[in-house]
């Protein structure tokens, strides 16, 4: 069974693959579509968010490239790899089959 630290980090990582797949983002970008998209439920600390980016790029899920936000600051941008889209797949479905028992437990009577 994983520990609480490595399901909080599988799930950031989860969470953070499938945003950039819409596309290269800075993180606070990132950050701010989790947040929106989740009608703001969930939030990223920004300690944590930069901590699950540069774990991930060392893992060579996503890559960065410098370039100029929407506020015309110089920022990372991050973008999903072929590997980053296989762990995706694979975390998506390992995190389903995690919900899924989850919520059975939760729905017994």
């Amino acid at each position: 069974m994983s520990t609480d630290l490595e399901l909080l980090q599988g799930t950031l990582d989860l969470l953070v693959l499938k945003t950039l797949t819409w596309g290269p983002m800075h993180g606070y970008a990132v950050a701010r579509w989790i947040r929106e998209t989740t009608n703001d439920e969930l939030h990223v600390e920004e300690g944590a968010l930069y901590t699950a980016l540069h774990r991930m790029e060392k893992r060579a899920w996503i890559a960065a490239d410098w370039g100029v936000s929407e506020n015309n600051r110089k920022a990372r941008y991050y973008r999903l790899t072929a590997a980053g889209r296989r762990q995706l797949l694979g975390k998506s479905a390992a995190f389903e089959r995690y919900a899924q028992a989850v919520f059975r437990i939760l729905r017994t009577a």
